[in-house]
């Protein structure tokens, strides 16, 4: 122990000999200075850092493996060729000590230098996080793969300098070698093979490697790879300086020894790393929310599975080149649903154009097909037919998600695409647990039922009701009958005199607001005719759209699969006609919103002017609802007063986009009266925030008589920019977010007594206008300007209230609107009739959930296109909000889970011009300054060593 001991002391002190040599030469520091500046031109300038509008550093160590090919031969190239020009090799070869330990002492010195010169580069993430919240997961990560990518190069320069004594050289041929390793798996190279051939290069390569660990995966097999190929040119080089001892000696047992040692390294990198490879979940995620890690609600629905789920990959060797590196992740995240599946999952992967007969079969069963893509080089243009599908197959129930729907394209210039998966857990544990509803769809419904239901019907003796009335309980009776007996003992029956019973009938009046109905307006004879299903936990009120048996059985059904678990739920859409007024929805509305909810729902567009709410309806969806009549209000009521949930996404202003104009006008929704008496108010004032998103503008510059047309990003605080704090962080809704862009928005006043909770707030420099002119004004200095207000506060912006709330209507007479161009007559006896006994709800039941938005335009295309303009992942972030909002809303905690990971990128707050500038100065002024210290603190301490020399030859009396 204490040799060793000893040993790693003079590792340590050649080390430090090493580098007390390389700081005594100036170029040293010149060195670190170009190092330094030369990383920050890349980040801020080659990468663009802000106008790529992402807080995250990833551009930084997409060129440091690059700066690393020269950083370290540079580093190595004088180590031991200078040792072997100057002969002070042989001098080595004489000392006591191994040879080993020279090697060590010279790559620990490298290793620590290649430590300095990227504790510079430091003061990047550093900036980024005080402008944006900074995921230093894939910081500290990418930072450990530039280190283990770093020292294998210095590894393999070490060597290279000991087989030569020309620095030149030894510098060239490092350098080589170190790019050969790096391109070997890189994309380009891998794009012209095979999924399997490209897998082992990838294998071979260092590049692929770093980028796994780059983005926040620590994976054993890398660290591993990275170690062994350290430790394999380490003992190369120890074997290169040891064969110049043998040079004119006889072969002895321990010159075999060494060849064996070698051959063993060498065949433990090759073997050791293939046999990992078999072991792909030896790692672990560093990422904020575990982006690249199976989730528990994921592995919730695999243990759902009571039969075998396939799972198969159709991918194409030959492929875009933009897919290509796009398919070994599909493959591991698939290969990892089977280890998660615990022998439930069955995964296959398939070149369909490498077997004819499994192509046919995609073809014919599943309706896969190949998509044509144009692939172009420097050379030729072509077009390439490929796959990129996934087919989930459960019984005999399947979806195929295609490429469309798994991936996610940036453009970032006109050639510039940036092709990620778009979120691959979520699309395929989505598909899942859409084909295992599908099939247990198939049985029986009360088999999907978890707790026992009952159904009660509250009604008055025979003689008290109408005869349609009577006729339809009869009718009731006999199909009740039916259902119990094929409930197998899930469902039960009763029937209920609430006349008869005054405790029942003040329990109803108080709970559910059931009060007691009339024949007519004019009729004082009082009757009950309510109908519900209910369990231990929830109560679903069954609203009759006529007084037929086909219309109960219709409400019941409904009713029923409300309790069912696992079938798809029903979403109501209300939202304006486009096409009636593009300037101010665009032609496309609400579109993308349409497209989403329809992977994850049954959408349907919800007409409200009959005052009824289909039964099967789990959700109504309010974007930007505009003139809602009597009619329309009393059917949001109703179905809020039976249970529903209610999103609303309104405030008082719409904005107005036709060409180049921008125009913020009044918007009448016939929400505010209905929202006011549940305690929510939206004042007429459009909020402006300090935290705010950038508003792109087409501006018209001339240079050299050449006028072009450029995007500039200006200020726009009507663009709310919620992050932080402004996030309710314990909400399932908003937890998994980075940040949210609310455009003009208002502020909700809540004096209601539900529970309110904030999801969405201000920054406290928030202000509020009622001024209608959100143009931005450039004056002609280029500075823009708002108006402004005294007052700075946080505002709500979206929120959730939930509790027992009241019917609007439970005091007002409800009048049955006239058609158009007639008059409002008296009613006949029969339309009071038919008026009156419409079973209106006075309270909803406990924790019923009311969702509000104040923004119209938050979820329009228009608008998500607009912000998209400036960051593709902000509109993104407003629709996952969204997606969040309808899973929590709807109780799919599972898909929830998945999605609220956060798999968007963080974005930037909007900058100057002037200010990106003086953010990028300040980081080369700090990059200069720590050089500068390294550079004094080398010198006093070389002072000192200097002067401890000469103390120490200097006579006892001269000092």
């Amino acid at each position: 122990m204490q040799h060793n001991a000893t040993s790693f002391r003079l590792c340590w002190t050649i080390a430090a000999k090493e580098l007390g040599l390389v700081f005594s030469s100036p170029l040293a520091y010149l060195f670190l200075l170009i190092f330094g500046g030369v990383a920050l031109f890349t980040f801020f300038w080659a990468e663009a850092f802000f106008a790529r509008n992402i807080a995250d550093i990833r551009p930084l160590f997409e060129w440091l493996p690059v700066l690393m090919f020269f950083l370290s031969s540079a580093f190595t190239m004088r180590l031991w060729s200078d040792e072997r020009r100057t002969g002070t090799l042989e001098f080595v070869y004489t000392q006591p000590l191994g040879l080993w330990q020279f090697v060590l002492g010279k790559f620990i010195a490298c290793v620590l230098l290649l430590l300095l010169a990227l504790a510079i580069t430091l003061v990047v993430p550093l900036s980024v996080s005080f402008l944006a919240e900074l995921d230093w997961g894939p910081v500290w990560s990418g930072y450990l793969a530039t280190v283990l990518l770093g020292s294998v190069y210095l590894s393999i320069g070490l060597f290279v300098s000991a087989r030569t004594d020309n620095p030149i050289i030894s510098f060239m041929l490092a350098t080589c070698i170190c790019v050969l390793l790096y391109v070997v798996g890189s994309e380009g190279l891998t794009g012209f093979f095979g999924h399997q051939a490209a897998e082992v290069m990838r294998l071979v390569g260092t590049g692929s490697r770093f980028e796994s660990i780059a983005r926040g995966i620590l994976d054993l097999r890398d660290l591993y790879y990275y170690l062994s190929l350290i430790l394999v040119f380490l003992l190369l080089n120890v074997f290169a300086l040891e064969r110049a001892r043998w040079v004119d000696k006889p072969v002895k047992a321990h010159h075999k020894h060494w060849h064996l040692g070698i051959t063993f390294a060498i065949a433990n990198l090759l073997f050791a790393n293939l046999w990992l490879y078999k072991l792909p979940y030896l790692r672990v995620d560093t990422t904020q929310g575990q982006q690249y890690s199976i989730s528990t609600q994921t592995k919730r629905y695999l243990q759902q599975l009571q039969e075998p789920l396939l799972i198969r990959g159709y991918f194409s060797a030959k492929t875009h080149p933009l897919l290509a590196p796009l398919v070994p992740q599909m493959r591991d995240l698939i290969a990892e649903y089977e280890v998660a599946g615990a022998g439930k999952v069955r995964v296959e992967f398939i070149d369909p154009q490498q077997n004819p007969q499994l192509e046919e079969q995609a073809n014919r069963e599943y309706g896969i097909r190949a998509m044509p893509f144009q692939v172009e080089d420097r050379y030729q243009s072509a077009i390439v037919s490929s796959y990129f599908d996934i087919l989930v197959k459960y019984g005999d129930q399947y979806q195929v998600l295609g490429f469309r729907d798994l991936i996610e394209v940036n453009a970032r210039g006109e050639s510039d695409l940036d092709v990620v998966l778009r979120n691959p857990e979520y699309d395929l544990t989505r598909t899942i647990k859409s084909v295992l509803e599908d099939y247990r769809a198939e049985g029986q419904i009360f088999d999907m039922v978890d707790k026992p239901l009952t159904f009660n019907a509250y009604v008055s003796a025979p003689q008290a009701l109408p005869e349609q009335l009577n006729t339809l309980l009869e009718d009731i009776r006999q199909v009740m009958t039916t259902h119990e007996a094929d409930a197998n003992g899930k469902l039960s029956v009763n029937y209920l005199d609430p006349a008869e019973d005054s405790a029942l009938a003040q329990r109803l009046a108080e709970e559910l607001g059931m009060m007691p109905m009339r024949a007519g307006l004019l009729s004082s004879d009082e009757f009950y005719f309510y109908l519900t299903l209910e369990n231990d936990e929830q109560i679903v009120q069954l609203a009759l759209e006529d007084f037929s048996i086909e219309a109960f059985e219709r409400s019941f059904d409904a009713a029923v699969e409300k309790f069912a678990q696992g079938l798809n739920k029903h979403i109501a859409l209300v939202m304006p006609d486009a096409m009636s007024s593009p300037g101010r929805y665009g032609q496309s509305a609400f579109s993308q919103v349409e497209r989403l909810l329809a992977q994850q729902a049954n959408v349907k567009r919800e007409d409200l002017s009959d005052g009824h709410v289909d039964d099967s309806t789990d959700l109504l969806l309010l974007l930007a609802p505009e003139s809602l009549d009597e009619q329309a209000l009393f059917a949001v009521d109703q179905f809020m007063m039976r249970g529903g949930t209610v999103v609303a996404a309104t405030s008082p202003y719409q904005i107005n986009l036709s060409g180049r104009s921008l125009s913020l006008t009044e918007h009448n929704s016939g929400l505010q009266a209905w929202l006011a008496h549940h305690g929510v108010n939206i004042p007429k004032q459009v909020i402006l925030d300090e935290q705010h998103g950038a508003f792109p503008v087409p501006v018209t510059r001339n240079v050299g008589g050449l006028q072009f047309q450029e995007i500039q990003m200006l200020e726009y605080p009507y663009f709310v920019d919620v992050r932080a704090e402004g996030l309710n962080k314990q909400s399932l809704i908003t937890r998994g977010l980075a940040q949210v862009t609310v455009p003009w928005s208002s502020g909700i006043d809540y004096q209601g007594e539900n529970n309110f909770e904030p999801l969405l707030r201000s920054s406290e420099q928030a202000w509020q206008t009622s001024q209608l002119d959100v143009m931005p004004s450039i004056n002609a200095q280029g500075e823009v300007s708002y108006p402004q207000g005294s007052q700075r506060t946080q505002f709500d912006i979206a929120a959730v209230i939930e509790g027992r709330f009241t019917s609007y209507f439970a005091d007002k007479p409800l009048t049955k609107r006239a058609d158009e161009g007639e008059e409002q007559t008296e009613s006949s006896e029969a339309e009071q009739t038919e008026l009156q006994i419409e079973q209106m709800v006075r309270h909803s039941p406990e924790k019923t959930r009311l969702i509000v938005f104040s923004s119209n335009a938050m979820f329009s295309d228009q608008v998500l296109g607009l912000i998209g303009s400036t960051n593709q992942s902000a509109s993104l972030n407003n629709l996952a909000l969204l997606q969040n909002t309808l899973d929590w809303a709807l109780e799919d905690d599972g898909l929830l889970g998945v999605r609220a990971r956060g798999h968007f990128n963080r974005t930037l707050p909007p900058l100057t011009e002037k200010t990106a500038m003086h953010i990028e100065l300040f980081n080369y002024g700090v990059v200069a300054s720590l050089i500068l210290i390294i550079a004094l603190v080398a010198k006093v301490r070389r002072t000192r060593r200097l002067a401890r020399h000469q103390s120490a030859f200097t006579p006892k009396e001269a000092r």
